[in-house]
């Protein structure tokens, strides 16, 4: 990786912010066709893969859906999960495999218009100007913690997700983990195996099994081309669904809220609020939410048969999944004296600020960037690695290598042209390539 800086004043033909997994699979391809180009990167490369996860995180997509551009996994498990330290490596020698010209530690500020045309980008090291400018940050920048958290006494501590490591950094005593992704389902059995004391808040995520019928669930998705499906064929809200909860951890299993019950883990609905006399307050949804869950994965196994009927696959039989236990109750309340912690993992807020005057016209009435297959309304300025961007793999490893490519090839068609011709043309050109 060359270690780049900031030259204040100075142009570049594509500057690329964002130095993850997507901004690095961009700088491959631009290098490759000898772009002159900068990846600017508010961190370090791959920061968020060690300080954004917990001490145990794995991935729970197997191994060789791990595929960059030019750089698939190569290692002794394709069918095992890497842990976080090893995925954070694995991102760091690919960035070294092509010499990546990252600016680390460099935040962009503020996108303006230049007045020639491209684009004025205003960083924390100097201000630069560009052809083209490629947004690669993801669409996760701002931790959530619901309005009614400022309610709960100092005692309990408070920690978002994305900050929790491991138990011991929470004080002694029973911990909350709200909400049922697959940050919260996998913290919460984190914090159980530690042997704390954990009571979980469900909403509706779903779940998928790990293994079905001799493959790991993921890789029979794979074969079927769901994560190739694009978005438009789903629908836009699909932007927002969760993503189905299961792990990587050990070798990998499922996880089952159920199974977590009957071990003795508190389960609880969505959590609600605050009650003046002093509790936690949740819906009646607990139930409904753990059939929820067990119907999508159940949903997905039923995919799968068709899929191994249809082209006749010589695939063992298994027997499906029965509920190992069922709530007696739909608990409304838990008092904070009976918890000492509580993780909120309950999501992110995109955050376009830096977008500048361009963000009326990128952002859609719900704050999301309007493109067509990354490509914006405004002349030079794209999107990379958001969930959904193109399809269901587009925001994993499995699909941004073929974004990637596809961004590519756009940038080099306008760079031929001398300019990019404008929004109009650019959108009908992405739609054209498969939108």
């Amino acid at each position: 990786m060359i270690r780049a800086g900031v030259v204040d004043g100075a142009h570049h033909e594509v500057v690329v912010v964002g130095g993850g997994q997507a901004g690095l699979s961009l700088s491959h391809h631009l290098v490759a066709a000898g772009v002159d180009h900068l990846v600017l990167e508010r961190d370090t490369v791959a920061h968020e893969w060690r300080d954004g996860r917990w001490d145990a995180f794995t991935l729970v997509t197997p191994n060789w859906h791990c595929r960059l551009p030019g750089y698939p996994y190569d290692g002794p498990d394709p069918d095992g999960f890497m842990k976080r330290d090893e995925v954070y490596a694995w991102v760091r020698r690919y960035a070294d495999s092509f010499d990546a010209p990252v600016a680390e530690g460099v935040a962009v500020t503020h996108l303006a218009p230049r007045e020639s045309a491209g684009f004025v980008v205003t960083t924390t090291a100097g201000t630069i100007t560009a052809d083209a400018v490629v947004a690669a940050v993801g669409g996760y920048h701002r931790p959530v913690v619901p309005a009614w958290a400022s309610g709960l006494p100092d005692r309990i501590a408070q920690i978002h997700s994305h900050t929790y490591r491991n138990a011991d950094q929470l004080p002694d005593g029973p911990v909350l983990v709200v909400g049922t992704g697959q940050s919260g389902t996998q913290i919460a059995e984190d914090l159980f195996l530690a042997g704390r004391e954990v009571h979980l808040a469900a909403g509706r995520a779903p779940r998928v099994a790990r293994r079905y019928r001799g493959k790991d669930c993921m890789t029979w998705l794979a074969e079927m081309g769901v994560y190739d499906i694009p978005v438009a064929t789903r629908g836009l809200a699909k932007r927002e669904s969760t993503n189905h909860y299961v792990t990587g951890r050990d070798g990998g299993r499922d996880i089952d809220l159920r199974d977590f019950a009957r071990r003795g883990m508190h389960l609880y609905g969505r959590a609600t609020g605050v009650e003046v006399g002093g509790a936690i307050t949740f819906a009646p949804t607990l139930e409904a939410d753990l059939d929820h869950a067990d119907s999508v994965a159940e949903s997905i196994k039923n995919d799968i048969d068709r899929y191994i009927d249809a082209h006749g696959i010589d695939a063992p039989h298994e027997e499906r999944y029965a509920p190992v236990w069922r709530p007696p109750t739909q608990p409304e309340r838990l008092p904070l004296d009976e918890i000492g912690a509580v993780v909120w993992s309950v999501g992110f807020r995109a955050d376009w600020s830096w977008l500048g005057p361009h963000a009326p016209d990128v952002l859609d009435e719900e704050g999301h960037p309007r493109h067509v297959r990354g490509l914006s309304p405004v002349p030079g300025l794209a999107f990379l690695g958001l969930p959904w961007l193109h399809t269901w793999g587009s925001g994993r490893f499995h699909g941004v290598a073929d974004d990637a490519a596809h961004l590519a090839g756009a940038l080099a068609t306008h760079r031929l042209a001398g300019a990019w011709e404008g929004p109009t043309v650019a959108l009908a050109t992405a739609a054209a390539g498969g939108a």
